[in-house]
C-alpha cells in the first residue's frame, strides 16, 4: 500500500466532507439531536395514566380509595363523571385509559365484601398491563390495610405465616428506563449515522463522474477503501464520543464498566458500521439508491437487534436474522459494560463477530470495487 496514495485519498475526502454542508449537519448535529430527542421520547415504562371515575358512594371510604390510586402514581384520577355512559364515552374517546366505578355500597366493606369496577383501555397492551396489575395491587394494599386497622381495634395481629418473598433488583434497582434506553440509543444512532455517510462515499464520485478520473491513475481499490473509509472513522468516533458524553453528563447514565474498553470496542463497532456504508456504495449508482440501500439494513436493526423488544421473545427464524445485524452484538456489549459492569472474557463472543464482520465486508467491498477497475 502506498502512502502517497492513501493520503491523497484521505485529503481529498475531508476536502469533499468540508464542501458538503449536509454531511457536516448530520455528522456532528444530528447525533446529539437524535439522542436528545430519542432520550426523552423512548420510555417503556408508564405512569400517571389519566383515569376516570365514577363514584356511587360519595363516602369518607371512597374518597380515602381514590386517593390511594392517586398516591401510587400510576394513576390521574383527575375526571370525575356522574354517570358510566360519560365514562364509556371518555375511554372511547381515548381521554382516559382506566375508569373506575365506586359502587353506592362502598363504605360497607367493614362488614361486607364490595366490589368496585376498574374498566382498562385494552387497545394499548403496555399501558393496559400496567393499570391492571397497579390496580389489583393498590386494591389489595387498601383491603390489607382495613383488615390491619379492624384487627389492631380488637387487640389482635395479622398472621405471621405464608410466604414472604425478599427481592433484589440488580444494576438497575431504581427500575430507571433511561438506563436501559441510552445505551441502545447510543448503538442506534451511531449505526445510523455512520452508515449513512460512508453509503454516499463512492456514490458521490459516481455521479459526479470523478470516479473515472481515479480509476485512470494508479491507485488500488484497497488504497481507494481505506482513503475513503478513514476519515469517517475518525468523524464517527468522535460523534461515538460525543454521544457517550451527552448520556453521561446529560442523561446521567453512569459506566459501571471500564471505560477504555468501551472506548476500544466503540472504534471496533464503528469500522463494522462504516464498512457496511461503504459495501451499499460499491453497489448502488446513484445517491437514491444508496439512502434506499441503507435504510433496507437500518430499519430491520431497531426492531431485530433488542434495542426496543427483547429477542429471546422472538421466533428462531426472526432472532436468526437479527443475527446478521452488527448492533444485535453491539447492544449487548454497550449494556454489559455501562449497566452491568461485565468486563471482555463475558463478552467475547460478541467482540469477535464484530471484528469479524468488520473484516468480512471490507474485504467484500474491496473486491466488488476491484472487479469494477478491472
Amino acid at each position: 500500500m502506498n502512502k502517497t496514495r492513501l493520503f491523497a485519498i484521505i485529503k481529498k475526502e475531508i476536502i469533499h466532507i468540508r464542501r458538503d454542508r449536509i454531511s457536516l449537519v448530520i455528522s456532528f448535529i444530528m447525533p446529539i439531536t437524535m439522542l436528545l430527542l430519542f432520550g426523552y421520547a423512548v420510555a417503556t415504562e408508564v405512569d400517571h395514566i389519566p383515569m376516570a371515575v365514577f363514584d356511587q358512594s360519595k363516602t369518607y371510604e371512597s374518597r380515602n380509595y381514590i386517593e390511594a390510586y392517586k398516591n401510587s402514581l400510576y394513576f390521574n384520577p383527575d375526571f370525575y363523571v356522574s354517570s358510566i355512559d360519560e365514562l364509556n364515552r371518555l375511554l372511547d374517546e381515548g381521554k382516559v385509559k382506566a375508569g373506575l366505578i365506586i359502587p353506592p355500597d362502598f363504605s360497607q366493606y367493614k362488614v361486607k365484601m364490595v366490589q368496585p369496577l376498574l374498566k382498562i383501555d385494552g387497545s394499548d397492551p403496555t399501558t393496559a398491563r400496567t393499570a391492571l396489575s397497579s390496580g389489583i395491587m393498590i386494591s389489595q394494599m387498601f383491603s390489607n390495610n382495613i383488615v390491619q386497622k379492624e384487627l389492631k381495634v380488637k387487640g389482635m395481629k395479622m398472621p405471621s405465616i405464608g410466604i414472604d418473598l425478599s427481592t433484589k433488583v440488580e444494576y438497575n434497582p431504581e427500575l430507571n428506563t433511561q438506563v436501559f434506553t441510552i445505551p441502545g440509543l447510543l448503538g442506534l444512532i451511531m449505526q445510523n449515522i455512520t452508515i449513512i455517510l460512508t453509503a454516499f462515499a463512492l456514490v458521490r464520485e459516481k455521479e459526479r463522474g470523478t470516479i473515472e478520473q481515479l480509476i485512470v491513475t494508479p491507485i488500488k481499490s484497497s488504497e481507494l477503501m481505506i482513503g475513503k473509509l478513514l476519515p469517517y472513522i475518525l468523524i464517527g468516533y468522535t460523534d461515538f464520543l460525543m454521544v457517550l458524553g451527552l448520556s453521561m453528563y446529560w442523561f446521567g447514565v453512569p459506566v459501571r464498566g471500564n471505560i477504555y474498553l468501551l472506548l476500544l470496542l466503540g472504534l471496533d463497532f464503528i469500522t463494522c458500521a462504516l464498512a457496511i456504508g461503504i459495501l451499499i456504495s460499491t453497489v448502488a449508482q446513484t445517491q437514491t439508491q444508496a439512502m434506499q440501500g441503507a435504510f433496507f439494513v437500518l430499519l430491520p436493526t431497531i426492531i431485530l437487534s433488542g434495542f426496543i423488544f427483547p429477542r429471546e421473545q422472538m421466533p428462531t427464524v426472526i432472532r436468526a436474522v437479527g443475527d446478521i445485524f452488527p448492533l444485535t452484538y453491539f447492544l449487548v456489549i454497550l449494556r454489559g459494560i455501562i449497566i452491568k459492569g461485565i468486563d471482555a472474557s463475558l463478552l467475547v463472543h460478541q467482540i469477535v463477530i464484530i471484528t469479524l464482520m468488520s473484516v468480512f465486508l471490507l474485504t467484500v467491498a474491496i473486491l466488488r470495487f476491484r472487479k469494477r477497475l478491472d
